[in-house]
């Protein structure tokens, strides 16, 4: 049987955070072994944005490629791309707004949010949620890796899909959003960790200075000096101890009776993170020191991905009577 295909994608918006890594990378890492894997590098999404920031495009998806590399995505396993390499991506969008009623996109909970939140106001901002379709039934993909806040995405994903096939023939499958137990990934003040707060810490940080930013994070703001109680359930360093450090549990009890102080406990989380992200550390650093690697990598991912893509457009074409 032919493998099930799954499609993943991150922004480029330079080195990638820890949220990123627990939250997404290591899942696709998993899933590698068992799906047909195209993992875009969305740099079409990014311009919604940062569309007055396009010369810093370039080192930015050069470092989220190393990010993804170092995590472990293999590329004998699965395809490593730039979305703007594959001219099919914005095809297949373009007809697709055709056919796609306004009122569809402006009902995405995200579409109001993030236009309130950064004042957006484009077409491409609006027609964000359409691309992502594009970029999802380009590959005919199977299952898409998403948290819940993803799922109307990937609904708006099925309905594109259903409203095509019902004008011009079955042509897409209607993907299924692939649920995942994202890690909730405290930041440095203890809010979820985003670049949006500067509040990360990223995959290729050097042990010192994340050693210098764990040693300022928030703790319990009640637990002011060494002796008091402490709370560990609230707290963003134990938090990350639980993700990070196996002994953790030893932690809770001495924690909650004073007996560990704050810097006695970040001392220990910062041992231990630097330990579990030193291979991650060492296979960026090789791969930052042979960028053609890299570029090697991305182009023969497009490459692959290309093959897919043009096979979906003829059916599509074919479909619509435009061949």
């Amino acid at each position: 049987m032919a493998q099930k295909i799954i499609l993943s994608g991150m922004q480029p918006t330079g080195r990638l955070h820890l949220g990123n890594y627990e939250g997404a990378l290591k899942n696709w890492v998993a899933l590698q072994q068992d799906y047909e894997m195209f993992c875009c590098i969305v740099d079409w999404h990014a311009l919604t944005a940062d569309y007055d920031k396009t010369e810093l495009m370039p080192d930015r998806i050069f470092q989220v490629a190393v990010d993804y590399l170092s995590a472990g995505l293999d590329p004998e396993r699965c395809s490593i791309f730039v979305q703007s390499h594959i001219k099919e991506h914005a095809e297949l969008h373009l007809l697709f707004s055709m056919i796609i009623p306004i009122p569809w996109l402006e009902r995405v909970p995200s579409y109001k949010e993030k236009a309130t939140e950064l004042g957006l106001d484009s077409y491409g901002f609006l027609g964000y949620p359409l691309l992502q379709a594009a970029d999802i039934l380009i590959y005919r993909a199977d299952f898409v890796p998403v948290g819940k806040d993803q799922l109307p995405h990937i609904e708006l994903t099925r309905e594109v899909a259903r409203r095509f096939n019902s004008l011009y023939g079955k042509v897409f499958p209607e993907p299924q959003g692939k649920l995942t137990k994202f890690a909730a990934i405290p930041g440095t003040d203890g809010r979820k960790m985003s670049k949006s707060y500067n509040n990360h810490i990223t995959m290729g940080e050097s042990p010192e200075d994340t050693g210098a930013k764990i040693k300022k994070m928030f703790t319990d703001p009640q637990k002011l000096r060494r002796n008091d109680p402490g709370r560990p359930d609230i707290c963003p360093v134990y938090a990350l101890q639980k993700i990070y450090n196996a002994d953790y549990e030893e932690l809770y009890a001495p924690c909650t009776t004073g007996e560990l102080g704050c810097v006695q406990c970040k001392s220990k989380l910062i041992e231990s993170l630097n330990d579990k992200l030193a291979p991650v550390r060492a296979r960026r650093a090789e791969l930052e020191a042979h960028p053609d690697t890299v570029y090697d990598i991305l182009h023969q991912g497009a490459d692959t991905a290309r093959k897919r893509a043009v096979k979906t457009m003829a059916l599509v074409r074919q479909a619509m009577h435009l061949a």
